[in-house]
């Protein structure tokens, strides 16, 4: 289990993370959103070790990670970026991480290629960026991690890429329990993948829930009233958007009382609106 209390990491001055807290069980699926800013990589460069908490702490199985290799032993990391040595071939890479992972498995990776179709001759460097990052998933998956961090990792990738990154993550999760934290923007991916969602904001959390919770509470209505309501009386509970008669309503703080109100302001039609993890992002953004 992988658990975060109260995370504070500071540059400077300057405050990256606040009293940032999540706790992820095994066999579970936790992805970080936020605005570019937000504090995002911070968080997943202190899970993974690479970065000190100023204060709080952050376990795995009870360990501190940082300064910790008996708890790094267990994490798998693929960055947004490439953190692979360039002048090796990817073969030379996967008998590296046999060299430092005790449980990697090498016929594990060769049966993840059997999907992917590397060139196991050719050299990082020279590999496209999706290739880097499909050759990056691989050494992690292979590497048979209890947690998995994943920072961006369909960056580069084409449909059918992603699509086998992400069959192969769930069917990772089911079978061997695996932890999965992962931070993406795209949002679509994340609302199919993930059982639970934070969203961060300035270095903190605005949210943190399961998504159905976190619709239940962000809401898009649609609405009409017998007679034009007092805009300004609305503006003050609601994101407002006008179409002809037709009013567009969005709320964070959705509840039983949100419908009545506005009956009692003169709608008579008052409907809720399917709404994407995405259109949750920009409207909580929006709130603000």
């Amino acid at each position: 289990m992988l658990e975060i209390k109260g995370l504070t990491k500071n540059f400077g001055s300057f405050c990256a993370v606040n009293d940032f807290s999540l706790a992820a069980d095994k066999g579970s699926i936790h992805g970080i959103i936020g605005e570019n800013g937000a504090g995002k990589t911070t968080v997943i460069k202190c899970i993974t070790g690479i970065y000190r908490p100023d204060n709080g702490s952050v376990r795995l199985d009870g360990m501190d990670i940082y300064e910790n290799p008996s708890a790094k032993i267990k994490i798998g990391y693929v960055a947004d970026s490439n953190t692979m040595f360039e002048d090796y071939t990817a073969r030379q890479m996967c008998d590296f991480f046999a060299e430092v992972y005790p449980d990697f498995d090498k016929e594990k990776f060769d049966r993840l290629n059997e999907t992917f179709k590397l060139d196991m001759k050719r050299r990082v460097g020279r590999l496209s960026k999706g290739q880097q990052m499909r050759l990056s998933f691989m050494l992690a998956i292979a590497q048979n991690p209890e947690l998995l961090v994943l920072d961006e990792p369909t960056s580069g990738l084409d449909a059918l890429a992603k699509k086998q990154l992400t069959d192969i993550l769930i069917d990772e999760v089911d079978k061997n329990e695996l932890t999965v934290i992962i931070s993406s923007h795209h949002l679509s991916e994340l609302e199919k993948l993930c059982d639970e969602i934070t969203i961060m904001q300035n270095g903190g959390i605005e949210y943190q829930s399961n998504i159905d919770d976190l619709k239940a509470k962000v809401k898009k209505l649609q609405v009409i009233f017998d007679k034009a309501p007092d805009l300004e009386v609305l503006k003050e509970s609601f994101g407002v958007e006008r179409l002809g008669s037709v009013y567009y309503l969005t709320t964070t703080d959705f509840d039983d009382n949100t419908i009545p109100a506005l009956k009692l302001m003169g709608a008579s039609v008052v409907e809720e609106i399917g709404i994407s993890l995405e259109e949750v992002f920009v409207i909580t953004a929006e709130s603000r």
